[in-house]
Parts: structure tokens; sequence; C-alpha cells
């Protein structure tokens, strides 16, 4: 008995292993029928679809690189060139130039033998690329250490966010910019729209929260060309009989009763019910402004005001054009430039 036992443990191991060789994982019965539903229907178990964008992420040779041509035992057919502006290098003994971008530097080798073999008998070519310079990314901004990269490889905007070394923890604020800017370089992967096509490529502009970005929850695949723009905080101003007249800054939503709080509340004194918020329209230069009552929001008859970017809270009785008038004389460190944005 025992000896049939240790037979089946054999045979099962045999079968399993002979599964895992030829590429086909032995199949599992989901104790979650909403799970196997859910993966049958080609997403994962957070309903997201996986990306079918990765199918190559070999170096594709680009518009400013130098590529390396050599021909087995006739250097002379060979070389190094740089790609031309309108994607091609010539060699020596072809009369026609090649097309190089977005190729792989085996696909370029196969090509470059096939035109060869009508003066060579069996050629053998290698081709290497060996300065890539043509999927350049910039990060700019609040980081650590804004710059371009220039990589060989596919990246997501997690990844290259890393290279620049994060968001600087003083100066960054919440969002993140990317502009995609067309660059030419971008070659079409399989499936993909033609996105290297720059006569009609506009500027595109995508938003994300610096935090999801930091825990994954957007990713966006990067492409040559692209630049990374992390915001600075955005500011609001307090002035006038606070203990701590200056800027604070929006690192989350900040409410005008918060705001005050930042700046240490009110000298000794000083009237407190009537708090003005001074606001720059957003079409032009004017100012507008807003006036609460504290006690009435204290007391819940109105809603604790939230601030928006460069917002001033005057906690003054001077008429809006007098204090701002003082308070630009005030202002340093470029705080002035204040008056002449529009948030």
């Amino acid at each position: 008995m025992r000896a049939i036992k240790l037979f089946a443990v054999f045979c099962l191991t045999i079968t399993l292993g002979a599964a895992y060789v030829f590429g086909q994982e032995p199949k599992t019965t989901d104790a979650n029928p909403q799970t196997a539903k859910t993966e049958a229907a080609g997403k994962n178990q957070n309903g997201v679809q996986p990306d079918t964008k990765r199918n190559d992420e070999r170096y594709r040779i680009g518009f400013q690189d130098t590529i390396e041509v050599a021909v087995s035992k006739h250097p002379d057919f060979g070389g190094t060139f740089n790609v031309s502006p309108q994607g091609t290098i010539r060699l020596p003994r072809l009369p026609e130039p090649i097309v190089v971008v977005c190729k792989t530097e085996q696909e370029l080798a196969s090509e470059i033998e096939e035109k060869h073999k009508t003066i060579l008998k069996n050629p053998f070519v290698t081709v290497r690329a060996v300065e890539q310079r043509s999927q350049s990314f910039a990060v700019i901004g609040a980081v650590e250490k804004p710059g371009s990269f220039f990589l060989n490889r596919r990246i997501r905007l997690l990844e290259l966010l890393s290279f620049a070394g994060g968001p600087d923890s003083e100066k960054a604020g919440t969002k993140l910019i990317v502009a995609r800017t067309g660059s030419s370089s971008v070659c079409k992967q399989k499936g993909e729209e033609n996105v290297g096509d720059t006569n009609n490529a506009n500027l595109i502009l995508y938003q994300y929260k610096i935090r999801d970005v930091l825990e994954g929850k957007e990713n966006l695949w990067m492409q040559p060309g692209d630049i990374v723009s992390v915001l600075d905080f955005d500011l609001v101003y307090v002035y006038g009989n606070v203990n701590k007249q200056g800027s604070v800054k929006l690192k989350q939503p900040l409410t005008l009763r918060q705001a005050i709080v930042e700046a240490e509340g009110f000298k000794p004194a000083s009237k407190k019910d009537k708090i003005r918020i001074i606001r720059q329209k957003a079409d032009n230069s004017d100012w507008e402004e807003f006036t609460f009552d504290l006690k009435e929001i204290e007391s819940g008859k109105v809603k604790d005001p939230f601030l928006m970017p460069n917002d001033i809270v005057a906690v003054s009785e001077d008429r809006t054009i007098s204090f701002l008038n003082e308070l630009k004389k005030s202002m340093t460190g470029g705080i002035p430039s204040l008056f002449y944005r529009v948030p």
C-alpha cells in the first residue's frame, strides 16, 4: 500500500513538473467565483485592465542617436554614423540611404544584411547604438534633482520621478503636470496609435495628484520628449492684526479660520468679527472683496469658506485699496509679483 502511495505522489510530481516545463501552469480552482469571473474578463482582482502595450521594451533607434555598423570581414563596409534629421544613414557600399529610426539594433542589422546580399556572400552584420540620445525626458519644478534624463527603455511616471529624487518635501505642492510635446522620437508600438507623427501633434497636458502617483494609483507610461513639472505649493496671505503676518502654504484645502490659526491668532485688542478675503478676478487684474463675520461662522450660521490660491485674508479695517497699497510696500522676496498673477 505504501508503495502505491509513493508511486501516486511520484506521478503527480512528474505531471506538475511537465506542466511548468512546457509553459503551462497547472489549473487551480478559485474559491471566489467573482474573482474567477473578473479574471476571465481580462482584469485583475482590482478590476484594472492589465497593460497590453509592454510587448516590446527593446531600445529603438531615434533621430539624435549615433550607431555603429560592423560587417564581418569587411570593415570598409561599416562605420559609425549619426542619424540624419530624416531618420536615415548612408552606408559606404549601398546606393540608397537606409531608414533606421524606430528599428531595434537586430531589426536594422537584418535589413542591412539583406541589402548586402547582392554584393556579398552570406554577410553577417552587427549594429550597436553607441550613443542613445533620442529618448529624453525632463523633470522640473519642486523636485530634489531636476534635470534631463536619457533612457534606452520604456519607463513609467513614478520611476522617472524617482530619478529626479522625488518631490521636494519643503517646496512641492499637491499636483504635477506631464506635458506631452509630441516628440518625433516616439515610435509606434504594436496596437498603439501612431503617436510619432508630429505633423498633427499637439501639446497634451496630464494633471495628477502627487499622492496618487506616489501610491501607484496613477502611473502613466512616459513618451520621449515628455516634461514632468512638479508644482510648488500654492499660497494664501494673511495680513493685518494677526500675530504672524505672511504667506501660508496650501498643503491641503484651507479654510478662513484655519488660515487665522496658521497666522497664530489675533493681536490683542483687535476687532475679531469682520474678516475680509480679497481675491483677484480670474479674467483681469481687478480685485473683489468678500466679508465674513467670524461669530456667524463659529455659531454655524455661515459655512467656514475655503480659500483659493493667492487669496489675501485682510484682518484690518482699512479700505481695500489702502490695504493693498500698504501690503505691497511691506512685501519682499518676490511677493510683489502676487499683484500681477491670475490665480
